[in-house]
């Protein structure tokens, strides 16, 4: 399995911007599709994003339709999760997961690879 390592989290007022990283190493970065999650205190651990394994197919929940953007970066075995207009409730820890071949994308379960996560917070 691949091995992915987060970054760009932190502390931004609502209304701002942040773009978090997935460094992928230990596979063959094209054949990975992937996805972010988030897992906020006393919440259960939410779809945010996937994008298939070409980039040419991606997947955003509702509610942050709009305002995130998923993209990988063949070139730099990266990924990134463009996050605009925060809002406070966006505020958790976000992850990226990553599998060859996810049967469910908004699924956790579906994802055998997983990063440490970053903090998100977003004040009012």
């Amino acid at each position: 399995q691949v091995q992915l390592v987060e970054s760009g989290g932190g502390l931004v007022q609502a209304g701002g911007s942040l773009r978090l990283s997935c460094a992928a190493s230990g596979g063959t970065f094209r054949n990975y599709a992937m996805a972010w999650f988030r897992l906020a205190p006393g919440k259960e651990r939410e779809f945010v994003a996937a994008n298939s394994r070409s980039g040419g197919n991606t997947g955003t929940a509702l509610s942050v339709k709009g305002r995130f953007t998923i993209s990988r970066d063949n070139a730099k075995n990266t990924w990134y999760l463009q996050m605009n207009s925060l809002k406070p409730e966006d505020t958790a820890v976000y992850y990226c997961a990553a599998d060859r071949n996810p049967i469910t994308w908004s699924s956790w379960a579906a994802y055998g690879s997983w990063g440490q996560g970053t903090q998100v917070t977003v004040s009012s």
